[in-house]
């Protein structure tokens, strides 16, 4: 089985590879677009000359990959929604079973800002997940959408149910891993994942809700209808 977990920055998508990679039947990806996005776009990320060095830049190789043969029973990809630039092909969609990683905007926005200077709303991802779980509906597909609070309030009950909307066994292996750097992480691991790699396990219940001002309001609040549309269809335990 080939899964494609589409989400956006400052999520816990990184957790839920570790979650996936840890099953003895599965390995993981890591944003296999990231290169080719950030050749495409021009955009500069932290770390974009190694990303750049670290991957495939023309998304076609990328495709080639992912459709290629797989060394474990199931692979797991994550993926960053806004890698889905109009120069990325689509067509290896129709091979994979899709999920939806979602968190609220604000606390989105309010982490994603604190390491990424006046991100944009293209940058968040919540445009671009609205737009590939509607597509993915009108191919027939019957993609699963799960909210980060969730599996933080229940990571066991969450994860069950999300494996049993994925026809896979469950792995209680999925609820823990060792602390540190796994070979999956992509090169930014660098910048984005030191919170990650001191875990062995999903955070608990978030906290309040972060207050934003300014720009920064107006941009998660600008995601709220992107938001609300999958957060209406989300899976619960």
């Amino acid at each position: 089985m080939k899964i494609a977990c589409w989400s956006g920055p400052r999520n816990i998508s990184t957790a839920m590879m570790y979650a996936f990679g840890n099953r003895a039947d599965c390995s993981a990806v890591d944003e296999p677009f990231y290169a080719a996005y950030l050749a495409l776009t021009g955009r500069e990320h932290p770390m974009g000359d190694q990303i750049l060095a670290s991957q495939p830049q023309d998304p076609a190789e990328v495709v080639a990959a992912i459709k290629g043969p797989d060394a474990t029973p199931h692979i797991y990809h994550k993926h960053m929604a806004q890698h889905m630039i109009p120069e990325v092909p689509r067509h290896w969609f129709a091979d994979m079973k899709h999920v939806f990683l979602i968190r609220h905007p604000a606390r989105v926005v309010a982490s994603f800002s604190a390491k990424y200077d006046n991100p944009e709303l293209s940058e968040i991802g919540f445009v671009q997940q609205a737009e590939l779980y509607e597509q993915l509906l009108t191919e027939g597909h019957s993609p699963v959408v799960i909210d980060s609070v969730d599996i933080r309030a229940d990571p066991e009950g969450m994860l069950r149910a999300l494996c049993d909307r994925l026809d896979l066994d469950w792995d209680p292996a999925m609820l823990s891993w060792e602390a540190g750097p796994k070979p999956h992480d992509g090169v930014w691991a660098a910048h984005w994942y030191n919170a990650v790699h001191g875990s062995t396990g999903f955070a608990g219940a978030e906290g309040e809700m972060p207050e934003l001002e300014g720009e920064m309001k107006a941009l998660a609040e600008a995601a709220l209808p992107s938001y609300a549309l999958l957060q209406a269809v989300r899976l619960r335990a």
